[in-house]
């Protein structure tokens, strides 16, 4: 299903006028790209925040509504207020069909408590990558990239190669040549993964 976000066209620019929209409620931004001009927008603070706190809102194409109009974009930016966690401002980009996107997709990992390394050898799954960025046409977007970890063994990795992806989907950095690890299985000292434990400072 596509996420719907209705804006409206912002005539009044500046710091000022954002301040004055955000004091209202609304969230200032913008949409550019698509050889089309960049339009200035206001969103309603509580609606956009309802949808913004979605994992999909950050990885799927958005149909986004100004003036009854669509337009396909994406999630390119955002600034959050540091101590109420609301919307300061956002940016949308609009997006071809016939032209390839970058965009960073999470990774979801499964049977992680069914893995030899965690079953049998008592280590933890430790997610080298939550994310990764992927290339491919609107169309073809996933939410997510599911990670089976079910056969992972103890000292073991899951590469991004051994990833299955979607038709028309590929990993921008495999295609670079950085076959890099996504997950793996990490022993315990303590019940703490030896991993955490050398990231902790000593006291």
């Amino acid at each position: 299903m596509t996420i719907e976000i209705n804006a409206v066209k912002r005539d009044v620019k500046g710091t000022g006028a954002s301040r004055r929209l955000r004091r209202a409620g609304a969230v200032p931004g913008v949409v550019y790209g698509g050889g089309k001009e960049a339009v200035t927008l206001e969103f309603n603070g509580k609606d956009l925040f309802m949808q913004f706190r979605h994992e999909a809102f950050h990885a799927s194409v958005l149909s986004l509504i100004v003036d009854g109009k669509k337009e396909s974009v994406l999630l390119r930016d955002f600034q959050m207020h540091p101590v109420r966690n609301t919307i300061q401002h956002i940016d949308f980009q609009r997006v071809s069909a016939t032209e390839k996107i970058h965009v960073k997709v999470p990774f979801h990992f499964i049977n992680a408590d069914i893995a030899p390394g965690v079953k049998v050898g008592g280590g933890i799954v430790a997610h080298v990558q939550t994310e990764a960025d992927v290339s491919c046409l609107a169309k073809d977007l996933p939410e997510f990239i599911e990670i089976d970890v079910a056969k992972l063994e103890m000292g073991h990795s899951i590469h991004l190669s051994q990833i299955k992806l979607p038709k028309g989907v590929e990993f921008v950095q495999l295609a670079h040549g950085d076959d890099a690890a996504v997950a793996s299985i990490a022993k315990t000292r303590g019940g703490v993964s030896e991993a955490a434990a050398e990231e902790t400072p000593a006291a």
